[in-house]
Protein backbone atom coordinates (compact mmCIF):
# COMPACT_ATOMS: atom_id res chain seq x y z
CA UNK A 1 0.00 0.00 0.00
CA UNK A 2 1.61 3.45 -1.09
CA UNK A 3 0.28 6.47 1.13
CA UNK A 4 1.64 9.99 0.69
CA UNK A 5 5.33 8.51 -0.45
CA UNK A 6 5.36 6.27 2.23
CA UNK A 7 5.01 2.51 1.32
CA UNK A 8 3.08 -0.02 4.04
CA UNK A 9 2.95 -4.04 4.37
CA UNK A 10 0.69 -6.11 5.83
CA UNK A 11 1.28 -9.35 7.70
CA UNK A 12 -0.65 -12.03 6.24
CA UNK A 13 -0.26 -14.03 9.73
CA UNK A 14 -0.96 -11.49 12.44
CA UNK A 15 -2.59 -8.39 10.85
CA UNK A 16 -0.20 -5.81 11.40
CA UNK A 17 0.66 -2.95 9.07
CA UNK A 18 4.50 -2.08 8.90
CA UNK A 19 6.02 0.82 7.20
CA UNK A 20 9.11 -0.32 5.00
CA UNK A 21 12.11 -0.79 6.81
CA UNK A 22 14.50 1.97 4.70
CA UNK A 23 11.37 4.16 5.78
CA UNK A 24 11.71 4.47 9.02
CA UNK A 25 13.13 7.70 10.53
CA UNK A 26 16.96 7.72 11.82
CA UNK A 27 17.03 7.72 15.40
CA UNK A 28 17.92 11.07 15.78
CA UNK A 29 14.85 12.42 14.09
CA UNK A 30 12.88 10.03 15.80
CA UNK A 31 14.56 11.58 19.35
CA UNK A 32 13.41 15.13 18.04
CA UNK A 33 9.98 14.46 16.91
CA UNK A 34 9.22 12.93 20.60
CA UNK A 35 11.02 16.20 21.90
CA UNK A 36 7.68 18.04 19.86
CA UNK A 37 5.26 15.78 22.60
CA UNK A 38 3.32 18.29 24.92
CA UNK A 39 2.62 14.82 27.43
CA UNK A 40 2.46 16.73 30.42
CA UNK A 41 2.37 14.04 33.75
CA UNK A 42 -0.13 16.33 35.86
CA UNK A 43 -1.99 17.21 32.84
CA UNK A 44 -5.78 16.15 33.86
CA UNK A 45 -6.91 14.94 30.30
CA UNK A 46 -3.52 13.17 29.49
CA UNK A 47 -4.24 11.50 32.90
CA UNK A 48 -7.64 10.52 31.83
CA UNK A 49 -6.04 9.21 28.28
CA UNK A 50 -4.04 6.93 30.53
CA UNK A 51 -6.91 5.92 32.72
CA UNK A 52 -8.18 3.82 30.01
CA UNK A 53 -5.64 1.81 30.46
CA UNK A 54 -4.29 2.16 34.40
CA UNK A 55 -8.36 1.32 35.36
CA UNK A 56 -8.17 -2.03 33.83
CA UNK A 57 -4.46 -2.77 34.91
CA UNK A 58 -5.19 -1.91 38.31
CA UNK A 59 -8.22 -3.99 38.65
CA UNK A 60 -6.52 -7.21 37.58
CA UNK A 61 -2.98 -6.50 40.15
CA UNK A 62 -2.18 -8.17 43.22
CA UNK A 63 -1.43 -5.05 45.77
CA UNK A 64 1.85 -3.94 46.30
CA UNK A 65 3.11 -5.65 42.86
CA UNK A 66 5.87 -4.43 40.68
CA UNK A 67 6.31 -3.24 37.36
CA UNK A 68 8.15 -1.42 34.77
CA UNK A 69 6.92 1.55 32.40
CA UNK A 70 8.27 0.54 29.04
CA UNK A 71 8.72 3.54 26.42
CA UNK A 72 8.11 6.18 29.42
CA UNK A 73 9.31 8.79 27.49
CA UNK A 74 10.95 12.11 29.14
CA UNK A 75 8.19 12.63 31.43
CA UNK A 76 6.36 9.78 32.73
CA UNK A 77 2.94 9.74 33.44
CA UNK A 78 1.72 6.46 33.77
CA UNK A 79 4.01 5.55 36.55
CA UNK A 80 2.97 8.24 39.11
CA UNK A 81 -0.67 7.29 38.58
CA UNK A 82 -0.04 3.68 39.55
CA UNK A 83 2.60 4.21 42.58
CA UNK A 84 -0.29 6.25 43.54
CA UNK A 85 -2.02 3.15 43.82
CA UNK A 86 0.30 1.47 45.66
CA UNK A 87 2.60 0.26 42.91
CA UNK A 88 6.57 -0.49 42.56
CA UNK A 89 7.30 1.55 39.01
CA UNK A 90 10.65 1.09 37.32
CA UNK A 91 11.40 3.39 34.24
CA UNK A 92 12.90 2.27 31.15
CA UNK A 93 13.01 4.26 27.59
CA UNK A 94 15.59 3.97 24.81
CA UNK A 95 16.25 7.67 24.57
CA UNK A 96 15.23 9.42 27.71
CA UNK A 97 15.76 6.98 30.43
CA UNK A 98 17.87 3.87 29.06
CA UNK A 99 18.67 2.22 32.10
CA UNK A 100 19.80 -1.26 31.37
CA UNK A 101 19.56 -1.86 35.09
CA UNK A 102 15.09 -1.72 34.35
CA UNK A 103 15.49 -4.79 31.60
CA UNK A 104 17.75 -7.22 33.73
CA UNK A 105 14.55 -7.86 36.00
CA UNK A 106 11.72 -8.65 36.19
CA UNK A 107 8.07 -7.68 37.09
CA UNK A 108 4.80 -8.48 37.77
CA UNK A 109 3.30 -6.37 35.11
CA UNK A 110 4.64 -4.09 31.90
CA UNK A 111 2.85 -1.29 30.49
CA UNK A 112 3.83 -0.09 27.01
CA UNK A 113 1.42 2.61 26.25
CA UNK A 114 1.43 4.71 23.20
CA UNK A 115 4.57 3.08 22.45
CA UNK A 116 4.44 -0.57 19.94
CA UNK A 117 3.48 1.61 17.01
CA UNK A 118 7.43 2.99 17.03
CA UNK A 119 8.90 -0.52 17.60
CA UNK A 120 11.38 -0.84 14.46
CA UNK A 121 11.48 -4.91 15.17
CA UNK A 122 8.26 -5.58 16.52
CA UNK A 123 8.93 -9.46 17.00
CA UNK A 124 12.33 -8.72 19.05
CA UNK A 125 10.44 -6.40 21.69
CA UNK A 126 7.40 -8.42 22.24
CA UNK A 127 9.86 -11.40 23.38
CA UNK A 128 11.69 -8.92 25.41
CA UNK A 129 8.90 -7.88 26.62
CA UNK A 130 7.78 -11.48 27.60
CA UNK A 131 10.99 -11.77 29.00
CA UNK A 132 10.66 -9.08 31.52
CA UNK A 133 7.14 -10.38 33.01
CA UNK A 134 7.38 -13.14 35.83
CA UNK A 135 5.08 -16.10 35.44
CA UNK A 136 1.53 -14.57 36.11
CA UNK A 137 2.05 -11.25 34.90
CA UNK A 138 0.45 -8.67 33.01
CA UNK A 139 1.69 -6.91 30.11
CA UNK A 140 -0.92 -3.24 29.33
CA UNK A 141 -0.39 -1.90 25.72
CA UNK A 142 -2.33 0.92 24.32
CA UNK A 143 -2.15 2.21 20.94
CA UNK A 144 -4.49 3.27 18.29
CA UNK A 145 -5.69 -0.23 16.72
CA UNK A 146 -6.09 -0.06 12.76
CA UNK A 147 -9.60 -1.08 11.93
CA UNK A 148 -10.53 -0.51 8.58
CA UNK A 149 -7.97 -0.60 5.31
CA UNK A 150 -10.16 2.11 3.33
CA UNK A 151 -9.49 4.86 6.35
CA UNK A 152 -5.65 4.07 6.34
CA UNK A 153 -4.95 7.00 4.11
CA UNK A 154 -6.74 9.64 6.08
CA UNK A 155 -5.75 7.78 9.57
CA UNK A 156 -4.45 10.73 12.04
CA UNK A 157 -1.79 7.81 13.94
CA UNK A 158 -0.81 6.75 10.55
CA UNK A 159 0.63 10.55 9.87
CA UNK A 160 3.10 10.58 12.76
CA UNK A 161 6.18 10.02 10.96
CA UNK A 162 7.72 7.88 14.41
CA UNK A 163 4.63 5.68 14.30
CA UNK A 164 6.08 2.91 12.28
CA UNK A 165 3.83 -0.49 12.76
CA UNK A 166 0.19 -0.49 13.34
CA UNK A 167 -1.60 -3.37 14.81
CA UNK A 168 -5.39 -4.55 14.53
CA UNK A 169 -6.86 -6.54 17.90
CA UNK A 170 -5.62 -9.57 15.49
CA UNK A 171 -2.87 -8.84 16.10
CA UNK A 172 -2.49 -8.87 19.58
CA UNK A 173 -4.69 -12.44 19.99
CA UNK A 174 -1.68 -13.81 17.21
CA UNK A 175 1.02 -12.39 19.72
CA UNK A 176 -0.98 -13.85 22.78
CA UNK A 177 -1.46 -17.16 20.60
CA UNK A 178 2.50 -17.32 20.23
CA UNK A 179 3.61 -16.69 23.61
CA UNK A 180 1.03 -18.94 25.37
CA UNK A 181 -0.71 -15.22 26.96
CA UNK A 182 -4.63 -14.97 27.70
CA UNK A 183 -5.47 -11.45 26.02
CA UNK A 184 -8.41 -9.44 27.19
CA UNK A 185 -9.21 -6.20 25.29
CA UNK A 186 -11.17 -4.28 28.05
CA UNK A 187 -11.64 -1.13 26.06
CA UNK A 188 -10.75 0.77 22.62
CA UNK A 189 -7.45 0.49 21.97
CA UNK A 190 -6.34 -1.58 25.44
CA UNK A 191 -4.63 -4.59 25.17
CA UNK A 192 -3.73 -6.68 28.33
CA UNK A 193 -2.16 -9.76 27.94
CA UNK A 194 -1.40 -12.08 30.78
CA UNK A 195 1.40 -14.54 31.08
CA UNK A 196 0.70 -18.23 32.29
CA UNK A 197 2.05 -18.85 35.70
Amino acid sequence: MHVEGRDYLRCVVCEATFLLPAQRPAAGAERAEYELHRNHPADPGYRRFLGRLAAPLLARLAPVSTGLDYGCGPGPALAPMLRAAGHAVALYDPFFMPDAAALARTYDFVTCTEVAEHFHDPAREFARLDGLLRPGGWLAVMTCFQTDDARFARWHYRRDPTHVVFYREATFRHLAGHFGWRCEVPCKDVALLNKPR
